[in-house]
C-alpha cells in the first residue's frame, strides 16, 4: 500500500486552557473559537482536513460551535491537558472502530494557515514504518513565507527549525510511547531532570547546535520504545500557530491574500 493509499482519521485539540487571556480578550472560552475570516479558527484547520482528500474520519476534542460540528464526525469532550486530549481523542476513534492498518494524523485546531496542499504532502511523504512522525520547518522557511512571523526554533547541525503542530502516529502503538512521552514532557522545564532521561550528551548536543537530525531521532526512539521519525515540510503553516494578536493579524491578512 502506498502513502496516497493509506487509510488516515484525524483528532483535533481544541480544547483550552479556561484562563487563557487571550481567548478571554476575543470574547471566547478557549482559543480554536476566536473568529477569523468569517469562521471560528478551528474551522478552517478543518476544512484543510476535510478538502484534503486524504482523511476519511474526523473527531474533535473540546467545545464547538456549529461551524465546527458541521465539519466534525464526533465530538470529545475536554479532559484538560494535550496529552489527556491526545489519548481522549485516540480512544474514542478505537472505540468506534479503526479498519487496520489506518493511522492517525493528530494537528492542534490552533493553525488556521494549514492547507490542503499541506496535508496531503505530509501525509504523502509519511514512512510508513515509524510509529511517530512530528513535522518540522526550517527556520528560513518560515521567514520567507511569513516574513516577520516570531517562532521558537531549535539550532542543530542540520539545520534550525520550529516544531510543527501536527503529528502522525499509528494508534496500536499510543500505549506504549505515551507515558513516556508523559515524562518527557514534565521534565522539559527542569534541565537536570530531562538530561537524566534523555542522557547529558543529547541535551548538551542540542544546546551548542551540534546534534544531528538523525542522532535526535535516534535518540527519541529510543526513550519512547517506537520508530520516531521528524519529516522536514515546506509548508510553515504547519508550525505556524496564533497564540498572540500579532499571529491573528497575520492569519487574517495570509486568509485574505488566499480568498
Amino acid at each position: 500500500m502506498t502513502q496516497a493509499e493509506t487509510s488516515w482519521s484525524a483528532v483535533v485539540l481544541g480544547g483550552g486552557d479556561p484562563g487563557d487571556a487571550f481567548a478571554a480578550a476575543h470574547g471566547v472560552s478557549v482559543k480554536p473559537l476566536i473568529e477569523l475570516d468569517g469562521s471560528p479558527m478551528a474551522a478552517h484547520v478543518l476544512r484543510a482536513l476535510r478538502d484534503s482528500g486524504r482523511v476519511r474520519r474526523v473527531l474533535y476534542v473540546g467545545p464547538t460551535t456549529p461551524d465546527i460540528e458541521a465539519l466534525t464526525d464526533g465530538r470529545v469532550t475536554d479532559h484538560g491537558t494535550l496529552l489527556s486530549n491526545l489519548e481522549a481523542g485516540v480512544e474514542a476513534l478505537r472505540a468506534t472502530g479503526l479498519p487496520p492498518g489506518e493511522r492517525v494524523m493528530v494537528v492542534t485546531a490552533d493553525i488556521p494557515m494549514l492547507s490542503a496542499q499541506a496535508v496531503r504532502d505530509v501525509l504523502d511523504t509519511a514512512p510508513a514504518d515509524a510509529g511517530l512522525i512530528y513535522p518540522v520547518v526550517r527556520r528560513e522557511v518560515c521567514e520567507a513565507q511569513y516574513p516577520g512571523v516570531k517562532r521558537t526554533y531549535a539550532r542543530l547541525r542540520d539545520g534550525t527549525f520550529t516544531g510543527g503542530n501536527l503529528f502522525l502516529l499509528d494508534p496500536a502503538l499510543i500505549g506504549q510511547f505515551l507515558p513516556r512521552l508523559r515524562a518527557l514532557l514534565a521534565a522539559r522545564k527542569t534541565p537536570l531532570r530531562l538530561a537524566g532521561i534523555v542522557g547529558p550528551g543529547v541535551l548538551l548536543g542540542l544546546l551548542t547546535g551540534r546534534l544531528t537530525v538523525a542522532a535526535l531521532e535516534r535518540r527519541v526512539s529510543e526513550l519512547l520504545g517506537v520508530r520516531a521519525c521528524a519529516l522536514v515540510t515546506p509548508h510553515a503553516s504547519i508550525g505556524t500557530d496564533v497564540d498572540k494578536d500579532a499571529d491573528l493579524e497575520l492569519a487574517r491578512q495570509h486568509l485574505s491574500r488566499q480568498s
